[in-house]
């Protein structure tokens, strides 16, 4: 049985527009690796949601094997695995 479709909503507080875009970065152990998620953002919170997500990162403790790059943004599009995303690297640059 198919899994339900539900909205994926902005997580900045106070916000329930749609979300459009991942605020993520890449992590690894040494062994395996993914992204790890800071926030999903519409378009009006990108920014804010942006510049919060680098300050998260930089209070990130890691152990000796662990890697973890600075936050970009990607394209959050329905029915993509996470190394299939688009990044915006764009948006990264003017922080909107």
């Amino acid at each position: 049985m198919p899994m339900p479709v539900y909205p994926v909503r902005c997580t900045a507080p106070g916000c329930d527009r749609l979300a459009a875009y991942k605020i993520a970065a890449r992590w690894s152990d040494g062994v395996t690796g993914e992204l790890k998620t800071y926030a999903l953002s519409c378009a009006d919170c990108l920014a804010a949601l942006y510049e919060w997500s680098l300050a998260r990162q930089k209070m990130c403790r890691l152990a000796p094997a662990e890697t973890l790059e600075a936050p970009g943004i990607y394209q959050l599009v329905r029915g993509q695995r996470d190394r299939e995303l688009t990044r915006r690297s764009e948006f990264e640059k003017s922080g909107s």
